[in-house]
């Protein structure tokens, strides 16, 4: 079965009607203010969801430059396309899929040297028996499940720790696999530890029981690469680093949450133009469901975004920043948010047709805003960017 994909191959145009601007300065810059955060451990770079919304194809590269090597990614089709961009710059880098893949790719993950993670022990038996099958050896990650309770070995109590270490030392004897490390997650890492005191504590729970874990293998002798940092706890648990740390979110100029104090640097920011200004009369409305209407006269300017974009109807309400040749005005979104366009109200500003418009990106808390207008985080709004918005190199620094 041929698959395809939208908008693969967007055009390189001198003018798009939306774009995003990928600031390559400024990724390269919090990748090495977060290495020089967390010394003395290996920084793993989390690029997946085409580095949430960044794009995959040229943020990898820029990474790679920063001397990143060693990627994380959700799924074996992120993992063919990191591997593509360092085959090219002739760079082995490691790539560590943290979700699952199908056990008859075992042979591709072994042949383009993946490192595939372990959910379950069903699912290392399954994929024990097929790269034996293939005769080939998969090198593997455990996942364990400390407190998460998404994918892993179990390990919520010491009777856990010890089955999940005891499971692990059997998979370092299991033919077709290669057990090179464990990791777990931090399900409350971000939160505010005044307002709910019970994150503390759970996430040092969790790293007790994973350590619990690292300390019962290497009493027999196992010696594993262990993480269990992202963004959030890496710099507020700087204890819990073990071996690695996986950067996600702050690579990218987003805050994990408003109780992470890094002063990284936005790296995207989304923009569109004005391309149709009317009036509109006392008592008329706009858009669709004709819930906007004005006691008196307005200016309403048509912008080419919409929900198909990524640019919610929930966003409704919000204040774009229009940008002219005598300064930069705030304008509310007016009316329901179409799949392609939208409106804002510009009466009074000195505005014309083909002005810039920035959705987000001159103010760093645009896009908190944006995300508390759809009751959801920052990563959402990144991720829901679509594939139809081309990305833009700003300051690119490689061949």
């Amino acid at each position: 079965m041929k698959s395809f994909r939208l908008y693969t191959d967007v055009p390189d145009l001198v003018r798009h009607k939306v774009w995003a601007e990928i600031d390559t300065r400024a990724l390269q810059y919090n990748y090495k203010l977060l290495c020089a955060m967390t010394p003395g451990v290996q920084h793993i770079c989390a690029v997946k969801a085409d580095c949430y919304g960044h794009i995959t194809s040229l943020c990898v590269g820029i990474l790679l430059d920063a001397g990143c090597r060693f990627f994380a990614v959700s799924c074996i089709e992120e993992a063919i396309s990191v591997r593509k961009i360092c085959n090219e710059r002739d760079i082995d880098a490691e790539i560590l899929i943290l979700g699952y893949t199908d056990c008859s790719q075992a042979k591709f993950l072994a042949k383009n040297n993946i490192i595939q993670t372990i959910i379950s022990m069903e699912y290392a038996d399954a994929l024990s028996l097929a790269a034996t099958a293939n005769k080939c050896v998969v090198r593997t990650h455990v996942a364990v499940d400390t407190g998460m309770n998404r994918i892993g070995l179990c390990a919520q109590s010491d009777g856990e720790c010890l089955r999940s270490a005891d499971d692990i030392a059997e998979l370092t004897k299991r033919k077709g696999l290669k057990v090179e490390g464990m990791f777990t997650h931090f399900a409350r890492a971000d939160e505010d530890f005044e307002v709910v005191a019970a994150s503390d504590s759970h996430v040092r729970r969790q790293a007790s029981r994973f350590d619990k874990v690292r300390r019962l293998l290497l009493e027999r002798g196992i010696r594993l690469f262990c993480h269990a940092c992202n963004s959030a706890a890496a710099t507020r648990f700087p204890e819990y680093a073990f071996d690695g740390v996986r950067f996600g979110i702050l690579l990218y100029g987003v805050r994990p949450s408003k109780h992470v104090s890094v002063c990284t640097k936005p790296v995207m920011s989304l923009h569109t133009v004005i391309s149709h200004i009317h009036k509109l009369d006392v008592g008329e409305t706009v858009s669709y469901g004709g819930n906007y209407s004005s006691d008196e006269e307005r200016l309403i300017a048509t912008i080419p975004i919409g929900y198909a974009d990524g640019f919610l109807r929930a966003f409704s309400g919000f204040n774009v920043t229009v940008q002219t040749s005598v300064g930069n005005f705030k304008a509310p979104v007016v009316g329901n948010v179409c799949m392609d366009q939208c409106m804002i109200d510009v009466t009074g500003l000195p505005i014309g047709v083909g002005d810039k418009v920035t959705i987000f990106g001159n103010d760093h808390m645009d896009l908190s805003r944006l995300a508390a207008m759809a009751n959801t985080i920052e990563y959402e709004i990144l991720c829901l960017i679509s594939a139809r918005v081309p990305r833009l190199a700003k300051n690119k620094m490689f061949n």
